[in-house]
């Protein structure tokens, strides 16, 4: 027998395959884009050997709810993410993504996604369809692979805007073929943000007649939601779910589970015992999680859900209007929203920072409270400031509490998610310390230092959970014949350290990064490569 050949080996690492088993010292052989053989003291011809010694090898992080779709044609080499370990995201949640695209209603869509979007990059926004997206993506490259979903969201702007009237017929089943449409270009499901307009115009049984449609095809796609509220009405939302999934038999994953505001922290012992249950009766339902007490989002969804009818345009519109301002007031201050959660009541001015503001940088790290100082009336100052930045801003909002997040990140059911898009340090502003440091952050502080879960634990909720929720055949295991997207670090040292303040700042700790069989990151810094692919659904056809 010939010695084998390999284009890289690993030899001698701590190897953490991804099951939760735990660890085994030994070597992996990668050929090909594929790991080829795992084993101890392998020999043979590599291209490059890498010594793992007192490091651990695992899978490539699966980010199982990300945004980078909005930014991957900008950002192609995904610093943000590839340099926290993460090889594969799973894209187009809360109910965004970047197609189906209606020419017609194509300025409602850029204006809706405009706070993700990289300023003063020419997007072109030359494709129709979700496969056309993707085609530009390939073309372009990236340095991760992307799994994508299509946003119901988008599906519903295409049709009927920011119209909240319930569907006609013909509405409805032109929604429908948008999806299948999706579905057949690649797509691994249908997401959902019920918490911003158009998705919360959307009712539970408009929901189900379109989930209903990923049970036509012959493979496992999924449901995504960002549920339509996380604070008061937690409980009531996480139901809606249940019962989407348990009436329509399609796997369900509620996004960045959370409990929002001091009143309504531990709810989340409750809507995890509801999760228990439906799946001890048979209704698939899992949940992600990042790990940080703040979120982020745009600064209209401060707003209740009535005065974005008709889009960003239509709600400036409207706050030109003294009346218009009195009933928002109104609306905050006794907690009267319908629709979407009253981030100011429960945040506090003092707890919403802007993340980034285009056409204002000099706010980018201020809180609403001093940026609105100087006003007598705070209320009159937001909605000015909201004019004056044409309501383009993401902000990022001060709600949780970390025992709830760490009840939820122990839980055997949720996966790692980091909530956030591809960003670079050279793109500034003061986006959420997530789109840098959620995956090292676990490793580093929730299993070193507080021992909230084993590192194999942690690792599984990172590569094989995600991967099998998703329906990822050939990856987020160590195993012969997968995908060879590795991830190489030190366990004693691996650590975040974005702040909020100074979040551009990539972690400590992660030496390689090897993407389909391609090292993206060597010795802790990006060699430039773009091998990352266009994860599709087994249905889609060349």
């Amino acid at each position: 027998m010939g010695r084998e050949e390999y284009d890289i080996l690993v030899k001698n690492g701590i190897i953490i395959d991804g099951t939760g088993a735990p660890y085994f010292k030994g070597d992996i052989g990668i050929r090909n884009g594929r790991i080829i053989r795992v084993g101890c003291n392998l020999r043979g011809d590599a291209a490059k050997v890498i010594d793992a010694s007192g490091l651990v090898v695992a899978p490539g992080f699966i980010d199982i709810h990300s945004h980078s779709d909005f930014t991957i044609l900008a950002i192609p080499t995904a610093d943000s993410l590839v340099m926290q370990g993460v090889t594969t995201a799973v894209v187009g949640n809360c109910g965004m993504s970047m197609a189906p695209v209606n020419p017609a209603n194509l300025d409602l869509l850029k204006r809706y996604l405009g706070p993700f979007l990289v300023p003063g990059f020419d997007y072109g926004w030359d494709w129709r369809t979700l496969g056309e997206f993707y085609k530009k993506v390939e073309e372009r490259g990236t340095s991760v692979n992307l799994a994508p979903l299509v946003g119901q969201g988008t599906i519903r702007i295409a049709v009927k805007g920011f119209d909240p009237s319930k569907p006609t017929k013909e509405e409805l089943d032109e929604m429908k073929e948008l999806l299948r449409g999706a579905i057949r270009d690649g797509a691994w499901g249908l997401s959902a943000g019920l918490i911003y307009p158009p998705g919360s115009y959307t009712t539970t049984e408009e929901l189900i007649e379109l989930v209903k449609v990923l049970k036509e095809f012959p493979a496992r796609l999924i449901f995504t939601v960002h549920i339509r509220n996380e604070g008061d009405r937690l409980m009531e939302s996480v139901e809606e779910v249940i019962t989407i999934a348990e009436r329509t038999g399609v796997p369900a994953e509620i996004s960045h589970h959370k409990a929002v505001g001091k009143r309504n922290w531990g709810k989340v012992t409750a809507t995890l015992r509801e999760i228990e249950r439906a799946r001890r009766r048979g209704v698939e339902v899992n949940c992600d999680v990042y790990p940080y007490i703040a979120g982020s989002t745009t600064i209209m969804a401060s707003l209740p859900g009535w005065v974005l009818e008709g889009g960003v345009e239509k709600a400036l519109e409207r706050l030109r209007d003294k009346e218009v301002r009195k009933r928002i007031r109104e609306d905050i201050e006794k907690d009267k929203f319908e629709q979407g959660e009253n981030w100011i009541k429960l945040c506090g001015w003092d707890g919403i920072y802007i993340a980034s503001c285009p056409s204002a940088p000099e706010y980018e790290g201020k809180s609403l409270k001093e940026i609105l100082s100087k006003w007598e009336d705070p209320y009159e100052g937001f909605f000015e400031f909201l004019l004056r930045i044409r309501g383009n801003a993401a902000v990022i909002l001060f709600y949780g509490d970390e025992e709830d997040m760490e009840t939820i990140l122990r839980n055997p059911v949720s996966c790692i998610g980091s909530d956030s898009w591809t960003t670079a340090p050279q793109l500034g502003g003061k986006p959420h310390p997530r789109a840098y440091g959620t995956f090292p952050r676990v490793l580093g502080r929730y299993v070193r230092e507080k021992k909230v879960l084993s590192l194999e634990e942690a690792i599984r909720k990172m590569t094989s959970l995600p991967a099998g929720k998703l329906g990822l055949q050939d990856r987020g295991l160590i195993r012969e014949g997968f995908w060879a997207d590795i991830l190489i670090f030190d366990p004693n040292t691996v650590t975040d350290r974005a702040t909020y303040q100074d979040p551009h700042q990539f972690p400590e700790g992660i030496h390689y990064v090897i993407v389909n069989g391609q090292i993206v990151v060597e010795k802790g810094k990006h060699t430039g490569k773009l091998p990352g692919k266009v994860l599709r659904n087994p249905l889609y056809k060349h």
